[in-house]
């Protein structure tokens, strides 16, 4: 059966082809050339009927053991159409309580041309939105789930899970918001006496109201979580009958329009002088009365005065002004919309003014609070008013979270999400513009309707009679709050079953019907924090916040699959255009800020740290997602950039290329040798961990996945950061040498090999022999890459280490680069040396002027801004020794090379004095790197003038070969010896004693490495001579620089 869900939901549903019957696979022999593939790759024809038969059961409902049964009676379900399925949900999702309760007051607050920006300029965002959305939507099949998996499945597992919880408070908040407006009718327009809190003194109305919206909102809460806990079948039922109700209401208020062209209704306000007067606290608006020839003060009169005598002491400014009476809705043709094309913004607690009426103003009495004059409750300004009105546009998602249910998702929800907000963009500018024709500033300004004796605003406007808009909103508020209340847990265990966001898993458990209770709960506990906040006005910013955040993300989404062009991309819905999305982005991210910056600020905080805790616990989830495309542009984008060409000295760092030994197991053998290379590396830089199997690679390739899975699983332990590659070769040289030819790519080269010293040298049996060894050291010099052999790394130390104190000791004994400068201070880096001083030695001969070299160094070592102590060792030209001698026998006894060499008596002697100029002029500066040319071919920088080289190679000419007396009647069997051999042993000998006299207790020695011989037969000497140089040491690292300056004293 096909798995629709489980692993290959998102591979495929027709992966499992193993379970076909094999008679029927090979029923006729057409195909035989494939027969051995149809394992991994079904036959295009069984493949395209599975797909046919591939269904999308909507998320939750059917748990994953579901059977083929229930599955085949699924598909027979009646699909949904455009109309039904996503037009109409989004519908009721966008249309809500803003409309009805606050679209007026924005209106009169901020005057018809900001508003009509304020809407425009919403509309226009979630237009974009939904263009991006449906080109998301179409590409591909959308399983249910929705916005959620859109987003998740085009950017990637943290996005997803960053989006998918910001819409799901989004969601939850909105909730909230719309259980808020609920209370807020019930209790303002339908029924006043239900309220728990009255207002004791003047001026805490207020607070009495918040305090009634919070007990009743629990209540409300409480109601709603059971209803959706006992059955969401009838929520989804009773949507149809809301949806009545908002366009009932909606026609309701179109008709009252025309009437008023026709006849106005009758809603006076009374106004004192220009301030709007409330009518909950009296009935007729004058000041006195006439009735049986006498004259009667009204209760108004008592409101501003101490008695109700008309000679009693009163209000001045009530004394001063007269009462007069205007319409509340003059019409559509009374030229209204002239005064409230502008904005009045206020101040809390403000009085709500008509603007060019006469008023005296008096001197101010302090108890301006207990008159009955209709206040502004909280302070306005433009960027206020954007936030409580943009939840109003929110909703677009609706259909596309049905995409399940829906015939032909793929056309559906374009067309449908798109008509639908041009409708309510539509209904909402109209309602601006009517608004603002039709009814007196002071009463759109007047929130709760006080001067219309407590009426709904809008109410007034509606034609058979206030009623139908308050029932209407109030019933459609409602059922907002229910579908909110049952959409959010969905999302929510949506996204739990996902498994990217750990510490959420427990809610994506349910009923044995998929209902998420434990969802429902969180769902449920978050909406009441909102109801706690009691302000409508408080809550609608915080829910924009997460709706712009994740619209937002839709739009990046379709922006980035569009500007990297992925393959995969290519969907249905035509009219996208990336410059669209990324104008619905930059919009939502303008409109964050403009609703307030720090809940915009909040807001991302959460998206951010959401995002980083996926990142951290490492969704192991592989979507294809375009953020990884993105990655992978930039990537291509910037080795580009990283041209061929040598980097700058000041840009050189060790890019190392270390070549590891893997034992038969396919495990590490030295693994300290990572270790090492993160302390060099300290997370900077390139690091390619490179490993040769002997064989080919047909026969090994399963043996290079484990060894390869070893390797990553080891430099994950040492917190290397690099990558990994496994090399299969016939010969174990040949692998070593495809790895420092080709490893890296362009630009990302490795510049510095590192390897442990082959410890087992000498066993005969042994298959990474010294012969491997030297050619390798050969191989980084012809490539110029600069070489680095740790000696007894298995005592090196791991990265929990730390040195409390101690040396690293540098013997600088040639100049080829400043390498060896350079890692000490690369390794003092990392915290296992930090606390380690750093000491630099240098060898003068006899004819050298120590004490100068010293005072050389110091200045150039303050020039290169390192800090080490400096120390030149005197070595002086004694004579070989005898111990020299049998070293030199034994390795050639060993080597079987007893047999003299045939050359002739000149001969020997001029390679002699070759050996000892090499030996003198290196020493005698360290900055000469020209004598080193008899070992290195390459192209030479000259440190010193020409002219001091010159005299320097004459003066070593002249002293002749004095070292060559007559030790040869000293021993018979060492006169055959060979004198380059001995020249050299000699100086291994002298070098390493000097060493272990200054460094044998030092935590790392750095000596300089002496190149393999030219002439190929005297490998295996070689090898002895590094011992020998090395012998009693602990932690050696031989350098042999590439021959290129590393390190530079300009900044």
């Amino acid at each position: 059966r096909n798995e629709v869900y489980g692993i290959s939901r998102e591979s495929s549903p027709f992966i499992n082809s193993a379970e076909m019957d094999r008679g029927n696979m090979y029923e006729g022999k057409n195909m035989a050339l494939f027969e051995e593939e149809m394992d991994s790759n079904p036959m295009v024809s069984s493949l395209l009927n599975k797909l046919a038969n591939y269904t999308n059961v909507t998320q939750g409902v059917v748990e994953h053991e579901a059977d083929e049964d229930s599955k085949r009676k699924e598909v027979k379900v009646p699909r949904m159409g455009t109309f039904i399925g996503v037009y109409l949900p989004c519908l009721q999702n966008i249309l809500g309580v803003i409309l009805f309760l606050r679209l007026t007051w924005i209106v009169g607050t901020a005057g018809v041309l900001e508003s009509f920006i304020i809407v425009f300029m919403c509309c226009a965002c979630t237009m974009l939105t939904a263009i991006s959305m449906s080109a998301i939507a179409t590409n591909g099949v959308v399983p249910a789930g929705g916005s959620y998996y859109m987003i998740s499945r085009s950017l990637g597992p943290e996005f997803g899970g960053a989006v998918g919880l910001c819409f799901y408070l989004g969601t939850t908040f909105a909730g909230a918001m719309y259980i808020l407006g609920t209370i807020e009718i019930l209790l303002t327009y339908i029924s006043p006496s239900a309220a728990i809190f009255k207002a004791e003194e003047v001026g805490e109305e207020t607070e009495a109201m918040l305090n009634n919206m919070r007990v009743y909102g629990t209540c409300i809460i409480v109601l709603m979580a059971i209803v959706v806990f006992v059955g969401v079948k009838y929520v989804n039922k009773l949507a149809l009958v809301f949806l009545a109700c908002v366009i009932l209401s909606i026609i309701a208020i179109y008709a009252g329009v025309i009437k008023t062209a026709i006849d106005p209704p009758d809603f006076p306000i009374c106004l004192l002088g220009n301030r709007t007067l409330s009518k909950r606290s009296f009935d007729v608006c004058a000041k006195f009365t006439e009735g049986n020839n006498e004259t009667k003060t009204t209760n108004l009169w008592l409101l501003f005065c101490n008695s109700s005598s008309p000679t009693a002491m009163c209000d001045d400014y009530f004394s001063l002004n007269n009462v007069t009476e205007i319409q509340g809705i003059p019409g559509i043709l009374s030229g209204v919309l002239i005064d409230n094309l502008w904005s009045t913004y206020s101040e809390k607690g403000s009085i709500v003014e008509k603007k060019n009426q006469p008023s005296v103003s008096g001197s101010e009495d302090l108890k301006i609070g207990g008159r009955p004059y209709v206040f502004t409750d909280i302070m306005t300004y433009f960027t206020v008013l954007v936030g409580i009105y943009f939840p109003s546009v929110t909703g677009i998602m609706a259909g596309s979270n049905r995409s399940g249910d829906l015939k032909d998702a793929q056309k559906s929800i374009p067309t449908g999400t798109i008509l639908a907000i041009s409708t309510t963009s539509f209904i909402y500018l109209s309602c601006i513009v009517l608004f603002g024709a039709c009814i007196e500033g002071v009463v759109l300004r007047d929130k709760f309707g006080e001067a219309v004796n407590g009426n709904l605003v809008v109410g007034t406007l509606a034609w058979p009679s206030p009623w139908v808009i308050v029932i209407g909103s109030f019933f459609s508020t409602c059922g907002a709050g229910l579908q909110s209340l049952t959409g959010a847990p969905r999302l929510l265990q949506a996204i739990a079953r996902d498994g990217i966001v750990p510490f959420i898993q427990v809610f994506g458990h349910g009923k044995a019907n998929g209902e998420p209770t434990w969802a429902l709960l969180l769902t449920a506990a978050i909406c009441e924090i909102g109801i706690l906040i009691a302000s409508l006005d408080n809550v609608a910013p915080i829910l924009s916040m997460f709706f712009l955040m994740c619209y937002m993300f839709v739009n990046l989404a379709c922006a980035v699959q569009t500007l990297l062009r992925t393959p995969n991309w290519r969907p249905r819905f035509k009219y996208y255009h990336w410059t669209l999305s990324f104008l619905g982005m930059s919009l939502c991210l303008a409109l964050m800020f403009i609703c307030s910056w720090y809940y915009a600020l909040i807001a991302m905080l959460i998206a951010g740290c959401i995002y980083k805790y996926i990142e951290y616990r490492g969704a192991e989830k592989e979507w294809g997602d375009g953020i990884r495309g993105l990655s992978l542009n930039a990537a291509r984008y910037a080795l580009l950039r990283v041209e061929d060409g040598p980097p700058h000295t000041k840009n050189w760092r060790p890019q190392l290329l270390v070549l590891l030994n893997l034992d038969c197991e396919q495990l590490v053998k030295h693994p300290r040798l990572l270790s090492f290379t993160s302390q060099l590396k300290a997370g900077k830089g390139l690091t390619i961990v490179g490993s040769v199997l002997q064989g080919t690679y047909l026969d090994k390739c399963v043996e290079t996945q484990k060894a390869e899975e070893n390797v990553k699983a080891l430099m994950g332990v040492e917190k290397t950061k690099g990558f990994c590659q496994i090399v299969v070769s016939p010969s174990f040289r040949d692998g070593i040498s495809h790895l420092i030819q080709s490893a890296g790519l362009g630009g990302m080269k490795h510049n510095t090999v590192l390897m442990a010293w082959p410890q087992s040298w000498k066993q005969t049996e042994n298959h990474f022999s010294w012969k491997n060894f030297v050619d390798t050291v050969r191989e980084t010099t012809a490539a110029q890459q600069a070489l680095l052999v740790a000696k007894n790394i298995d005592l090196f130390p791991t990265n929990q280490e730390r040195f409390t104190e101690g040396n690293i000791d540098v013997w600088w004994i040639v100049h080829d680069g400043g390498m060896l400068m350079l890692l000490p201070f690369l390794l003092r880096q990392h915290k296992v040396w930090r606390k380690c001083k750093m000491r630099i030695f240098t060898v003068a001969q006899m004819d050298d002027n120590s004490i100068q070299m010293k005072k050389d160094l110091q200045m150039f070592l303050y020039h290169l801004r390192l800090n080490a102590e400096v120390e030149v060792v005197e070595m002086h030209n004694s004579d070989i020794s005898a111990y020299t001698y049998e070293r030199t026998l034994m390795m050639e006894q060993r080597s079987q090379m007893l047999k003299q060499m045939q050359l002739s008596k000149n001969e020997r002697e001029r390679e002699a004095q070759l050996i000892h100029d090499r030996n003198t002029a290196s020493r005698s500066a360290p900055a000469v790197k020209a004598s080193v040319a008899a070992a290195m071919p390459e192209k030479v920088q000259m440190t010193w003038t020409k002219e001091k080289f010159v005299a320097e190679k004459h003066k070593n000419k002249d002293t002749s070969v004095s070292g060559f007396k007559d030790i040869f009647n000293m021993k018979p069997e060492w006169g055959n010896l060979n004198q380059s051999n001995v020249r050299r042993m000699h100086t291994a000998v002298k070098l390493n004693g000097v060493v272990l006299n200054k460094s044998q207790h030092a935590q790392l020695v750095l000596l300089n490495m002496p190149g393999p011989p030219k002439n190929r037969k005297g490998d295996e000497n070689y090898m002895e001579f590094l011992e020998v140089l090395t012998e009693g040491l602990d932690r050696v690292l031989l350098v042999r620089g590439s021959g290129r300056e590393v390190i530079t004293i300009y900044s």
